[in-house]
């Protein structure tokens, strides 16, 4: 199965290395496949240098040490296979889409609304119990 999460997860992940979310990316790479969108690694490195500045490091180094697929996020996607509130959020989940990811996880509300078949809209709290 292959599974891609939102930036919220990984920088949750990078703040609290023992923390729920640090569990879940060890199980996601442990039994499935992690798949990160080059919109997502940047939006990380974004927020990482704007907030974390002291955690640009450990953003280099937890992404050369989990093993993940990188798909990349066209520029400029084509509008249509969504609605969603937030138009930055767009570019995440259609890649999600675009790679045929099986589930996606994020604890950005503004996906909760979305009504897609494929890929499987979830928070890590439900990954955890249901995967």
């Amino acid at each position: 199965m292959r599974v891609m999460v939102d930036t919220n997860i990984l920088v949750s992940a990078l703040l609290f290395p023992h923390g729920r979310m640090y569990a879940l990316l060890c199980r996601i790479t442990t039994h499935y496949s992690l798949v990160l969108s080059s919109y997502v690694i940047e939006e990380l490195l974004e927020v990482t240098r704007r907030k974390f500045k002291d955690k640009v490091d450990i953003v280099d180094t937890l992404l050369c040490q989990i093993p993940y697929e990188l798909v990349y996020t066209p520029q400029n996607p084509p509008d249509g296979l969504f609605e969603i509130r937030d138009k930055k959020d767009y570019p995440v989940l259609y890649s999600a889409i675009a790679d045929d990811v099986d589930v996606f996880i994020t604890g950005d509300k503004d996906f909760d609304e979305i009504n897609i078949e494929r890929p499987e809209i979830i928070t890590a709290a439900m990954f955890l119990e249901k995967y």
